[in-house]
């Protein structure tokens, strides 16, 4: 799925500019990375705000066209007011298309329900990883990631290294020698 934000550059700064911006139902946010200086932009606040209800909005690279110039970027950060439905404000970082970027990515559990462990042996499924963080090139960024349990027995763990991923796809936890658990089963296997 592709996003696509419009945004302006924005001369004013500080709290106050900021403040007005909202009270105009826009958005304060900030571009960065790339080795480019980081620009201040300002965008409407609706599209921003329903994007951020949509799952692979987070893991996706956005096309992010300030003042009509278009630029690709990873949604970094945002800050929500603490009582009101509200974006207050929005980090984005540009890619380029030939690095590797860090996103995290959700886990999606499927086959838990019809699993032996759950099925045959009156277990339970526990999930104790809902979220990886994936190195990858842009174009190859998944939206989430599927853990398939519809085999899982009671007692069986699965860890990340037993997850299927898409070509180009690394576990930044792999990277680094973590082998975590994502889920496990338990019940009571009767002989």
């Amino acid at each position: 799925m592709s996003y696509e934000l419009i945004a302006a550059k924005r001369e004013e700064l500080g709290t106050g500019a900021s403040r007005r911006l909202r009270h105009a139902s826009k958005l304060p946010a900030v571009v960065y990375g790339d080795n480019k200086d980081a620009v201040s932009i300002t965008m409407d606040h609706n599209p921003m705000f329903y994007a951020l209800k949509q799952e692979a909005f987070h893991a996706s690279v956005i096309d992010l066209v300030i003042d009509g110039v278009k630029e690709q970027v990873l949604l970094r950060d945002f800050n929500m007011h603490p009582v009101k439905p509200m974006v207050m404000h929005a980090d984005f970082q540009r890619v380029n298309p030939n690095e590797k970027v860090h996103v995290k990515v959700s886990l999606h559990f499927v086959g838990a329900d019809t699993c032996p462990a759950v099925k045959l042996h009156s277990g339970r499924i526990s999930h104790v990883t809902t979220e990886v963080e994936v190195c990858a090139l842009p174009a190859n960024l998944p939206t989430h990631l599927d853990v398939d349990l519809s085999a899982m027995i009671a007692g069986q763990i699965v860890h990340l290294s037993d997850l299927k991923l898409p070509e180009g796809v690394e576990l930044a936890a792999l990277l680094r020698g973590k082998n975590a658990t994502v889920a496990s089963a338990t019940g009571v296997i009767v002989e």
